[in-house]
């Protein structure tokens, strides 16, 4: 991962710390006492795939590539931050790639771009580093109405085995073509709301209870798929999924357009079983940012702030693994990375060294004790971890 001048040179930390505050303008890097190492950008990227592709003992039927972009404030003048409307801040706006609770890609970007800016690369980097193994798994693209774009539909549509399930904003087409739907809708809602506006009537006089009462029926939500295509920007005909809910609020309509077809999945289906779970992602970032504090990003160049991400990053990684192969059938199996840092990382034991070992003594009262032992059983018996 790391480039060296010598083959089998161990950086100690305050070399490593030059990665990150090296001058940018040194003429001779071979002999400058500041530059002995450097980060290989394309390997660290490659190695978050890698490790994915092999925490499986065989290739699994299908996987779902989840897309989202974030916030990371700063404040400084950080390169390549600006202000962002949207986040109300200087920040910048670093894209994630989850598969599950695996992290596939973090890259930073400036808060400047298009949310969607890189999205189209960095599934096209995947998705081959992915098919150089697993030729026969069925990949599922899902994301936001940011990344509503003809350019990822299109590269989705010419791959094999490459489905997409992304939302998109509505307009007046298809508000339209979604009239009868939306009467429906309405007319359910008055129905259950009917019985119940009989009976507040008889028995108070305030309009204002009654709007409260209006609240607790239950939203009417209806469901319908159509073909559709923009005037301009679409190439083709997509099948888009109209979700529409009558409510106390009015009326409320959301869309995902997809490549999967009718016949495979209903409308309704696909909108509470394929797409909504995608939300399941923000957790997953909650954990990259709050939990391992991946929004320290306060180095001066974007270089630097990049390569802090990624240490960050595989510290996730290593977290998850270990979630994932040591405390199985646990009761932190389903922990979130802040937890586990609490309850078994942050333990203050007594250390000995002797000539022959070192021995690490934690309190007797240590209420997680059971669970560190099964987890340092399991952990000796992964290959390579020494």
């Amino acid at each position: 991962m790391w480039k060296s001048p010598k083959k089998g040179w161990l950086a100690g930390k305050s070399t490593i710390n030059r990665l990150e505050y090296c001058p940018e303008t040194i003429l001779d890097q071979k002999t400058s006492r500041y530059h002995k190492i450097e980060p290989n950008f394309e390997a660290i990227e490659k190695s978050f795939v890698d490790f994915f592709l092999e925490s499986y003992k065989k290739p699994p039927l299908s996987i779902i590539l989840d897309m989202d972009v974030t916030d990371d404030q700063v404040h400084g003048n950080q390169e390549g931050a600006f202000f962002n409307s949207y986040y109300h801040g200087v920040c910048y706006a670093p894209l994630y790639i989850f598969c599950g609770h695996h992290l596939l890609v973090a890259k930073l970007r400036s808060s400047n771009v298009d949310p969607a800016d890189g999205a189209l690369d960095e599934l096209q980097r995947i998705i081959g580093l992915i098919r150089e193994k697993w030729s026969e798994t069925h990949i599922l693209v899902r994301g936001d109405s940011a990344y509503a774009r003809e350019e990822i539909f299109y590269f989705c549509e010419n791959q094999p085995l490459v489905d997409y399930v992304i939302a998109m904003g509505t307009n007046g087409v298809l508000k339209l073509r979604a009239d009868d739907v939306i009467e429906k809708a309405k007319h359910e809602y008055e129905k259950k709301l009917a019985p119940i506006t009989e009976l507040m009537d008889s028995l108070f006089q305030k309009k204002e209870d009654l709007e409260e009462v209006k609240k607790l029926v239950p939203i009417s939500t209806w469901y319908r798929s159509i073909r559709y295509q923009t005037e301009k920007s679409w190439s083709c005909q997509r099948r888009v999924v109209t979700k529409v809910c009558y409510g106390s609020d009015g009326l409320k309509m959301r869309h995902v357009v997809t490549s999967l077809p009718a016949s495979k999945i209903p409308p309704s289906k696909l909108y509470t079983k394929k797409y909504c779970p995608r939300g399941e992602m923000e957790n997953r970032i909650k954990e990259q940012q709050l939990d391992l504090l991946a929004d320290r990003t306060s180095t001066q160049t974007f270089q630097s702030n990049q390569l802090r991400l990624w240490i960050h990053s595989w510290a996730y990684v290593l977290i998850n693994a270990f979630r994932q192969h040591c405390l199985k059938k646990t009761s932190l199996a389903k922990a979130t990375v802040g937890r586990i840092r609490l309850n078994l990382l942050k333990l203050g034991a007594r250390i000995k060294i002797s000539c022959r070992r070192i021995i690490i003594a934690i309190a007797s009262a240590c209420p997680y004790q059971d669970i560190l032992s099964i987890a340092n059983k399991r952990i000796k018996t992964i290959p390579n971890t020494g």
